[in-house]
Formats: structure tokens, sequence, C-alpha cells
């Protein structure tokens, strides 16, 4: 079979040559990958071969160069630089000269690829000539075809290249973006390649930004950008200032003075939706810009700072001009419009909802008067824009504000649960919902718990999305009144909802009972079930009960079903069903504890079928481990039959270190018996530290779950106490090289990682630990709080450690270390510090303090 159908082959309908062509092209790939990769680039450059083959082509080409895993992309990188030169020149040079293909498709095809060769090479300063090769092809004037695929493969480098790589280009590439982009361009398809190539390199010119001439000048090309003919343009353009907004906001107060309100809200109204839809998104741009701005300023006020970026309240300024357009936009609706389909009437509610939080209190009496006057409209698209309206301000305002007018709206809103329209129905579902999210003291229980549980009830029995919504609105209800009433009452024996607690939980077990689950309604009458066994006071108990026994049945009848499963969707039902049935049960077990254990018998023998049936299906895994989990939890001393029953399946999960999620649950899980059952588990404490060290020093297992691994360290050793000895030297020199790890400060993803890291082996470290360790825990302490970029969790953790290594030795073992003078200095009274961090600061003080007398 020639290359050409092989390529073919790999886009057929049919599944079965589908995988038989991409499996021999991936052994072509190992078995001769010089070869392979010169095969692809010439389909690719073939100006005779069919489209869609040298569409394919460059798809592989891309994919043998280019990986999100940061492992497998080091591997191509190397895979690719060890070619021999004159391959990588031959393929280098197919796809250039496939830029200036007579087919616009093939250019496109080709920039992904001369983009990705650039990923691997320009770091490592090879192909030094591409930049100027590209600057030379964008400047020709004779290939558009050249000029537009070569501005895709800048706006690709710049995009997935650090700046400081080509900073000594970056002038010369925005001037090439920027002349493409320019009014003056007479091809329409060399704008909107300049513009795509502009926004990809946004982040790539910030110094270009910082300087006020540079940025005049690009401002002024992508404003009036938005003016040209083509709408596809006007589009990009605003994409770009989407972008522009989100990364450069302190740098825009000029422009919105100047252009940007004016174009935007000109934008919003424009007919066609693609260009509305990116102007409305400029503004919830905005808004998130100076909601985030307001924490931040709020923050630095707390800790007596300023705030590095203060916000311009472009929102603020703009609210006469944007909601009126936002609130003709929300009647937009369609009638038949797809759940996940985007449209104006959406945007323009996610917008508001953002506006609400961002100018606060000032959105109420800009909207107030709509909601009057369409709510009770005979046009449906009006009274649904109405109660979206005041769905969206629920969170922002003052609730002090907020709370007379949902008082007056919420018997209206309830009534309206039976409204003839679905759309008024599903929004008024999902306002009362909000409101019993946000503002669960609106709601008297002597005035509105009948009517409004009542009519979310009966919502039970609507359409799929407004089940799904009034499910939501019911576990939000049993969420709010629970923890509004357990912070009232100490352990209240009974609360609002009791009477209410059979009916409600009957209903939403025969929602479950349904063979579909579209708009994920099945899914969310079982989270709302969950919320009401949670959240059960005493006297509803009984329903707790009974609850468990029906879905202890479905489990049973669902594996018993396990042959007849058929089909993708039959497997993928099937592993949904049971993941809901555990999270039931499981908040069944953290509410009864012990008491479940009449029950554990069969709990525990299900759950076994269960992982057994699961196969290697991890979602599946993890929520029947989660479950065993806190079985133990409940159980302590009593999980102790089940263990010999249980190992045999917790062993492969913790070697599946291709499986991030999963090995941390199985980790997990090791805490989770160790601290049920104390001593009693330190015969498993060898076979479970062993293999603990072997994740640890896996190469495959995702570096997270290496953080969990160390902090059960400390729950095994807390749980075994004396008996840890025998593994306490290879875990402290396990500790003290993982707490050396210094990163790299501009590494933001590596700085988090490490501070993590340490909160970790800071967890690993509290335990009663040998007195020729003090020292490597205290320069590890040390090390944490002098990092600037330390959380409170992490500092709360060091004064935690602190005080339990001083009082571990209060007979004066300790002194010297204790009285070194970064000691003392660090527990002194800080401003900038919250109490409970402030209280364990407070209590190391008094141990430090009483070990070194």
């Amino acid at each position: 079979m020639s290359a050409t159908d092989l390529l073919a082959n790999t886009l057929s309908p049919d599944a079965n040559t589908r995988q038989d062509a991409t499996a021999k092209l991936e052994s072509a790939s190992r078995e001769n990958y010089p070869q392979y990769m010169l095969m692809l680039s010439s389909v690719l450059a073939g100006e005779d071969g069919p489209l869609h083959v040298r569409n394919a082509a460059g798809l592989a080409l891309k994919n043998a160069l280019s990986a999100r895993d940061t492992a497998r992309q080091q591997e191509y990188s190397n895979r690719w630089l060890s070619l021999p030169s004159e391959t990588k020149g031959k393929i280098k040079q197919d796809a250039l000269v496939t830029l200036g293909s007579a087919s616009q498709k093939a250019g496109n095809f080709a920039s992904t690829v001369v983009a990705a060769i650039a990923a691997v090479e320009l770091p490592q300063g090879h192909w030094p000539e591409l930049i100027e090769l590209l600057l030379g092809f964008v400047n020709n004037l004779t290939n558009t075809n050249l000029k537009i695929s070569t501005l895709q493969t800048i706006g690709f480098i710049c995009e997935t290249i650090k700046p400081e790589i080509l900073s000594l280009r970056s002038n010369e590439i925005l001037t090439a973006v920027i002349h493409g982009a320019r009014k003056e361009e007479t091809s329409p398809e060399v704008q909107l390649a300049a513009i795509h190539a502009l926004y990809n390199s946004l982040e790539f010119v910030r110094e270009n930004f910082e300087r006020e001439g540079e940025r005049n000048y690009i401002m002024q090309v992508v404003c009036e950008a938005t003016q040209n003919t083509s709408v596809a343009v006007q589009v990009g353009a605003f994409e770009c200032l989407v972008r522009i907004m989100g990364l450069y906001y302190d740098k825009m107060a000029l422009y919105m003075e100047q252009a940007l309100f004016g174009l935007t809200v000109v934008g919003m109204k424009h007919s066609d939706e693609r260009v509305a839809l990116q102007a409305v998104e400029f503004w919830s741009t905005v808004c998130e810009e100076e909601v985030d701005l307001a924490l931040e300023a709020q923050e630095a006020q707390d800790y007596g700072e300023t705030p590095e970026t203060e916000s311009r309240h472009f929102a603020k300024i703009a609210l006469p001009e944007i909601v009126p357009v936002l609130l003709h936009l929300l009647t937009k609706q369609e009638e038949d419009a797809e759940d996940d389909e985007w449209n104006v009437s959406m945007a323009a509610g996610t917008c508001l909802s953002l506006l609400a939080g961002a100018v606060q209190d000032n959105i109420v009496p800009a909207v107030i008067p709509f909601i009057e006057a369409h709510i009770k409209a005979e046009d449906w698209h009006q009274r649904e824009a109405a109660v979206m309206t005041f769905g969206s301000i629920l969170e922002g305002p003052d609730p002090a504000v907020l709370t007379p007018l949902v008082d007056q709206a919420l018997p209206l809103l309830i009534d309206m649960m039976t409204d003839p329209n679905p759309h008024v129905k599903d929004t008024t579902a999902w306002t009362l919902g909000r409101i019993c999210d946000l503002l669960i003291v609106c709601i008297k229980p002597d005035v509105h718990l009948h009517p409004l549980v009542s009519a979310l009830v009966g919502g039970l029995g609507d359409s799929p999305r407004v089940v799904a919504n009034c499910c939501w609105a019911l576990m939000n209800l049993a969420d709010q009144l629970g923890l509004y009433y357990e912070e009232e009452v100490e352990r209240p024996g009974s609360g609002p909802l009791s009477p209410y607690y059979e009916g409600v939980v009957q209903a939403l077990l025969r929602v479950t009972e349904s063979a579909s689950n579209e708009a994920n309604f099945r899914t969310s009458a079982y989270e709302a079930i969950t919320s009401y066994l949670s959240h059960a006071t005493p006297d509803a108990i009984v329903v707790v009960q009974n609850t468990l026994l029906t879905i202890l049945d479905r489990m049973e009848r669902l594996l018993a079903m396990q042959n007849q499963i058929i089909g993708v969707d039959d497997r993928n039902n099937w592993n949904e069903l049971q993941s809901n049935f555990c999270s039931v049960v499981i908040a069944v077990i953290r509410k009864l504890e012990k008491g479940i254990q009449p029950l554990s018998d069969r709990v525990m023998t299900l759950v076994l079928r269960l992982i057994q049936a699961a196969g290697k299906t991890s979602t599946v895994l993890e929520d029947a481990f989660l479950l065993v989990g806190s079985l133990a939890s409940a159980l302590e001393a009593g999980f102790a039959p089940y263990i010999q029953a249980f190992l045999p399946f917790l062993y492969p999960a913790l070697k599946a270190h291709e499986d991030t999620q999963l090995c941390t649950v199985a980790v997990g899980i090791i805490g989770d018996i160790s601290r049920a059952l104390g001593e009693q588990s330190a015969p498993y404490a060898e076979s479970f530290m062993t293999v603990l060290l072997e994740n640890l020093q896996s190469e495959v297992l995702n570096r997270n779950v290496k953080i969990s691994v160390l902090s059960c360290f400390g729950d095994i050793a807390l749980a075994i106490g004396q008996l840890f000895e025998p593994f306490l030297e290879t875990t402290m020199a396990v500790l003290k090289q993982a707490g050396a790890v210094e990163p790299n400060p501009l590494d933001y993803d590596l700085v988090d990682y490490v501070g993590q890291l340490r909160e970790g082996i800071l967890e690993a470290y509290t335990v009663d630990i040998l007195l020729s360790y003090a020292q490597d825990i205290l320069n590890l302490i040390q090390r944490c709080l002098a990092d600037e970029e330390r959380t409170d969790s992490l500092m709360r953790l060091c004064y935690g450690l602190l005080g339990d290594l001083a009082d571990s030795f209060p007979g004066g073992q300790l002194k010297q270390l204790l009285l070194h003078p970064w000691i003392a200095s660090e527990l002194r009274s800080k401003n900038r510090m919250p109490p409970e961090t402030k209280k364990t600061m407070r209590w190391a003080r008094e141990m430090v303090k009483t070990a070194t007398q």
C-alpha cells in the first residue's frame, strides 16, 4: 500500500480501516523514523496529491514533533534533533515550499509543521535563518498565499515559543504582522491572517506594549480593523481587543476613553452575531479584570499595602451605555437553541452576571425597571429575559440591598414554575436555585418553604433541562439550609426541611429511575439526594437508612447486568450510574459513621464486586476506592476483617503510575486504612512503605502524586508509632532530599509545585521524630518561612511542626537549636497574618519557650 493510500485510510469513515492505517503509520514511525518523516514531508509538498491526504501528512508530521505531555515532548524533540542534517533540511525545505502552495489550505497545513519544527529547534539555537526567511516571505508582493501562510506560521511560533528566545527579532516580527493587518492592505485574507497572528503574539510583544508610541500604533491598527469590510477581520480584531484587555488592562484608560467604549457598544449591536459575541466578551473580560482587582485591593488594604494595579472602574463608567444593550440582547433567545450552542443571549446573561460582580450595588437600579416592565409580559422572550436578569444580579450587590427585592419576587417566581413556556420555567428554576445558593436568609421557612419545595418537586416531572435545574435548586436548598442551621444551633434534632425529607428524596429517587440522562438531569438528581442525606437531622435518619437500602439494591441489580452491556453508550451509562451509587453510599457512611456497621459486610461485598467488574475504568475505580476509604474511616478498627480481601485490588492501583487520579486516590486509601486501624495496621506497614517508595522513584508518575506519598508517610508513622522505626532512616533521607528542592522563580508551575511539596513534607514530619533529624527539619522550616511565595497554609504547617518538635523534647534536648536567632525572629507577631496562622504561631512560641527554659 502506498503512503498516499495509507494516509487517506487514516481519515476513513470505517473504524477498522482507520485503526489499521493508524497502527501501520505508528509502526513505520518506530521502525524507520527518518524515512517516515521524509515520506510525510514528500506527500505534504506534492502539489498533485489530494488535499485531504496532504492534510493528513501535515497533521502526522506535527504530531510527530509536538505533544502536550512534557516527557513525551522531550522524547519527540530528542528524536527530531538526532536526525541527520540533510534529512532535517529536506523536511524543512518541503514545509517552507508548501507555505507558498497554490492551495491555500495546503499552506495552512505547512504552517503548523514549520511552527512545530521551530518550537523544537529555536530554543536550541538551531535554524537561525528561519525568522529572516519568514520575514522575506511576508514581504513577497506576488504570492498572496505565501504571505497568508507565513503570517499564520509567525503567529503559531509566537504562541509556542518563550519571548526571550526571539527577543532580538520581536520588533521585526511585530512590524511584519502589523503591516499585514493595516487597513491599507488590499487582501482581506492577508489582513485576517495578520490579525490572527497578532492575536497569537500579544504576549510575545509585551515589551513593545510598554512603549507608548508602539502601543498607540498597535491599538490604532486593531481599532481600524474592527471597522473592516470583512466580517471575519472584524471578529478577529475584537478577539484581539478581548485579549489585549486581559493582558494590558492597566494601559487601557486612554484607549477606552478615545475609542473602545464606543467601538464595543456599537459592536454589541452588530447584525452579525459573531461580531456581537466578541464585543460582549470584551466587556465580560473588563468585568473579570475589575472583580480580580477589587479582591486584590481589599487584600492590600487588609495588609496595609498599596495594590500593584488599581481598577479604572471602566464597567461602572460604561454602565448606562452597556446595560440597555445587554438587556436587549437577552431578549434574542432562540426557540430551539441547542444546550451547547453559545449565542448572544447566553453571552449577555454571562456578561450581566460578571457586571454585577464588578459594579456591585450599582447594577440594581440599572436593571430593576427592565425586570418590572417585562416579568409579566405576553411575549415569552421578554418574560424569560426579565427572570434571567434577576437571576444574574444575585451575586455582587450587598445581600442587604437584594433581600427586599428577593422577598418581593419569590412568590411570583414560585408561581412562574407553572409558566406555559419551557424556557421561562427553565430560567425560573435556575433563578430559584441561585436564590437558594446565595441568599438562603431570604427564604423564610414558615412563609416560603412549602410553596417553594412544592414548586420544585412539581418541576421534577418536566423537561430534562427544567428537571436538572429543579434538582440543582433542591440541592442548594438542602446545602445552604443545612449549613445555616448547623451554625445557628449545635447539632439540631430537627430542621426546617424535616417535614419534606421523605417526600423530596422519594421524588428524586423516582427521577433517577430514568434510563436517560439528557441534560444531565439524572446525575443532578443523585447529587441532590447526596446533599439531603449529608444534611439529614436525627429525625430524618430513617430516610437515610432506607435510601441506602434502595441504592444497594440498585447496585446489585446493575452488577448482575454487567454481562449484558453492548456498546460504548451502555458502558458509559453503567459507569456513570455506579459512580452515582458510590457517591450516595459515601454520603450515608459519613452521616451514619459507626452506625453503618450492620450493613458494612454487604457494602464491602458489593464494592469489591464493583472493583472487579470495573476492570481498568479508572473513574469507577476511583469512586469505589473512595467508598472503601470512607468505610475505613467510619469503622476504624472494625475495618480490619476486610483488609485481606481488599489489598489485592489496592496494590495494582498503586502501581498504575500512568493514571494520576487513580494512583492519588489509592495513596489516600493507605492513609485512611492506617488512621482507621492505628497500631493494628503495623503488619501492612512494610508492604505499604515499599510500594510508596517505588512510587517516589517512578519517572512516569505525576509529581503531584509524590506529594501525597510524602504526606502518607506521616499517616503511617502516626498510626504505628514506635513500630515505624525500621522505616525512619529511609523516610528521613527522602524527606531531606525533597526538602532541598529550590524552584526557578520564573517557573510559576514549579514554584507552586515546590510549595505543595513542602507542605507534603511538613505533614510527613509531624510525628514523634528522633532527635538526630531535628536539624534537617529546622533547616526546611527556615527555608519555607524565608520563601517570599509561601502560602498561609505552609506557614501554619511550619509553626505547627516547630511547636510539635519543641513539645516533643521539653527537657531541653533541642535548647541550642531552638535558641537560634531566626526562630525568635519568625515567632514574633506579624500584621500580615490570618487569625488561624497567628494562633498556631503563638502556640509554637509557647512550646519553644518551654523547651528552652
